[in-house]
């Protein structure tokens, strides 16, 4: 090894060069690579707040709605406020039933009540403690909690000597709201179907108008216009269509009345629909030890399901919601899109493909431009550390990549090589002269090329800044890469090929 050789070996930039390189190249070994739902597969839901809400609001909409999924035990999820309306959540990594379940747990504002006799003795703020849920072998399932001791005691006064009256829980009930039904389910709600063993207790229906303020409406034709009086006069926010035509939701909506419209399921009973609609669970009967006046703090929510998978995901999501609390607004999911892992996993080789295909382009025009080898190898190699280098970093923070975030790879890999490029140019463009003089005229063309670098990474930096601020979403993932990029060019992978040209262009 010649002393030119060791000198250049030794230089600072190159050595830093090296040290970066080799620390990405060790943490990609430790820490592999975490991938987006566009790669790794996923769901990607667009939810939609009832209406504008303040930064603070939506702070604590994004702040709950990240806890809650947390708490279904998922990895690699993202929950992001666009505007005062818009909520953007990721999920790498799910299966279709996780999405569903998802999109189930965003639209669960998680307003809690627990009913008895037409009172409310409890709400979700009187849930102390959240036991984790047990599925049977029947596909039934219990999720046990603990009410706080005033809830205890106001519901031990209002059951005493009333075994076997019915203990109504509601989560996300359409309060202070008219709900306009069918004939078979104004029937049904107003019968003893829903009294469990008390059939001299109220019925559904003076039970939930007396706690909810939800007064129901039996259908007989009426007029869009007449249902929206009714609500007006009774003072109702809302109007819940239950088994009646569509068409009245349109020209209720056209009237600027708040309508919701529950859909029969298929095969779905008028008991199911009545409790879908009123996010209903019980009635549960008042047991005897529950009727001597005794406050008992640890109560359960039960269920049963068709197969142990939705059992699962009932229970979770029941689970999952009473835990994380209730969310300050109501939330409608707007749009969902769902990636699979097979469909993402050809996503990441054709960005793979398309990363190699733009070196070897960059190593061909590079070496048609300056006909030598030791230009476009250099050129091209040095385009492949900084590759390293950034999926080092993405590695060592976790940062998801997405196909955004590999597009600013590639745009990086474009934009070092045309400051590279102005850095062979410059040192082409020297004459031959004495040695000192050379070496004067050397460093005044690497100035002239690093302000030129200098400057066009500062207008990158300066848009891509702009978008990683003030988007959300793909463009984040975009900025950040190509930001890091930039930085790493001019810090480290710039000032080291142009010591490693002036070394191979000196032997000329």
């Amino acid at each position: 090894m010649n002393r030119r050789t060791k000198k250049i070996l030794l230089n600072w930039r190159i050595m830093l060069l090296i040290i970066f390189l080799v620390g990405s190249l060790a943490t990609l070994a430790v820490k592999p690579l975490t991938f987006g739902i566009d790669i790794a597969g996923g769901v990607a839901i667009v939810a939609q707040t009832e209406h504008p809400v303040n930064s603070d609001t939506m702070q604590i909409v994004v702040t709950s709605l990240q806890k809650r999924l947390n708490t279904l035990g998922l990895r690699d999820i993202t929950v992001e406020a666009q505007g005062d309306q818009i909520v953007l959540v990721k999920v790498a990594n799910v299966t279709p039933e996780e999405a569903t379940q998802i999109k189930d747990v965003i639209e669960s504002q998680g307003v809690f009540y627990m009913e008895f006799d037409g009172v409310i003795f409890g709400t979700g703020k009187d849930i102390v403690r959240v036991g984790l849920y047990q599925i049977k072998p029947d596909n039934s399932w219990a999720v046990p909690f603990t009410i706080s001791k005033t809830a205890a005691e106001k519901f031990a006064k209002l059951a005493y000597h009333k075994a076997g009256w019915p203990v109504d829980m509601f989560l996300d009930p359409p309060t202070n709201s008219l709900m306009v039904v069918s004939d078979n389910i104004y029937r049904l709600m107003n019968s003893t179907d829903f009294n469990a063993e008390a059939p001299q207790a109220p019925t559904l229906m003076e039970r939930i108008h007396k706690a909810l303020n939800i007064s129901v409406l039996a259908y007989a034709n009426q007029s869009a216009a007449d249902i929206a009086k009714i609500a007006r006069e009774q003072g109702k926010t809302s109007v819940v269509l239950i088994d009646v035509p569509i068409a009245l939701k349109n020209q209720l909506e056209a009237m600027n009345v708040t309508t919701h419209y529950i859909r029969r399921a298929p095969g779905m009973t008028d008991h199911q629909l009545i409790v879908k609609a009123l996010g209903l669970y019980g009635p549960y009967s008042v047991g005897e030890g529950l009727a001597t006046g005794t406050p008992q703090q640890d109560v359960q929510i039960t269920g049963r399901a068709p197969s142990r998978a939705a059992a699962e995901q009932e229970a979770s999501t029941i689970y999952t919601v009473l835990k994380s609390g209730s969310l300050p607004v109501k939330i409608n999911v707007i749009g969902m899109q769902y990636i699979s892992p097979s469909l993402g996993k050809n996503f990441k080789n054709q960005a793979l493909y398309a990363g190699l295909a733009a070196l070897l382009t960059v190593l061909a025009i590079i070496y048609l431009h300056y006909r030598r080898w030791k230009i476009a190898i250099p050129v091209a190699s040095t385009s492949l550390f900084e590759v390293i280098i950034i999926l080092g970093f993405a590695a060592l923070i976790r940062w998801n990549l997405d196909l955004p975030s590999i597009a600013g790879i590639i745009a990086a890999i474009g934009t070092g090589v045309d400051q590279q490029v102005v850095i062979t140019d410059e040192l082409l463009s020297g004459e031959r002269s004495t040695r000192i003089t050379r070496r004067a005229g050397v460093l005044k063309r690497m100035g002239r090329a690093f302000f030129v670098i200098f400057a066009s990474a500062a207008t990158t930096i300066a848009a891509m800044s702009f978008l990683l601020v003030y988007f959300v979403g793909t463009l984040k993932g975009f900025a950040f890469t190509t930001i890091l990029g930039v930085l790493i060019g001019i810090f480290v992978t710039r000032p080291a090929y142009a010591e490693i040209a002036k070394y191979l262009l000196g032997e000329e």
